[in-house]
């Protein structure tokens, strides 16, 4: 009975297989290479005050491509979404939904979208992968080891 319950706990507690995309690095490069030029003529034809209706279009596509980006980011494991990478990613696809609403605060908020896109790619492990609903770190990332033996 004992040896029972010892193996569910290890079975709870071992970490879940991911689910893995056919073909994902390819699709994931494929549309962060899309989004990324999308959103740089969505952001040039703001500033350069380009019609409303193509802007439309590029807004379109940006907010297509970013959902598109999200849901395959997300598909190993939903907890993406509760990670800080994932809610950088939600925040910055709501900005971009509030556009059409807020078009005259357009410029400001793609220039916030850019923000903290650069902020979310590059701030450290401990606040990409930390999860808001599971309170921790999370994904079998670990908070990087500092060597206590001084360097020469």
């Amino acid at each position: 009975m004992r040896s029972e319950a010892v193996k569910a706990t290890q079975e709870n507690s071992a970490p879940a297989e991911r689910r893995r995309l056919r073909n994902g690095r390819a699709v994931n490069i494929a549309l962060r290479t899309a989004h990324i030029g999308v959103t740089g003529v969505l952001c040039g034809g703001h500033v350069f005050g380009i019609s409303p209706e193509l802007l439309k279009i590029w807004l379109c596509a940006a907010i297509a491509t970013g959902g598109l980006l999200a849901v395959v980011e997300a598909f190993p494991h939903v907890r993406w979404l509760a990670e800080g990478r994932g809610l950088f990613v939600l925040t910055k696809l709501a900005l971009l939904c509030l556009i059409p609403v807020l078009w005259e605060c357009r410029v400001l908020i793609l220039a916030v979208v850019v923000v903290l896109a650069s902020v979310g790619s590059h701030m450290p492990a401990r606040f990409r992968y930390y999860s808001v609903w599971h309170g921790r770190m999370v994904d079998d990332h670990q908070s990087p080891r500092v060597d206590p033996r001084p360097t020469r």
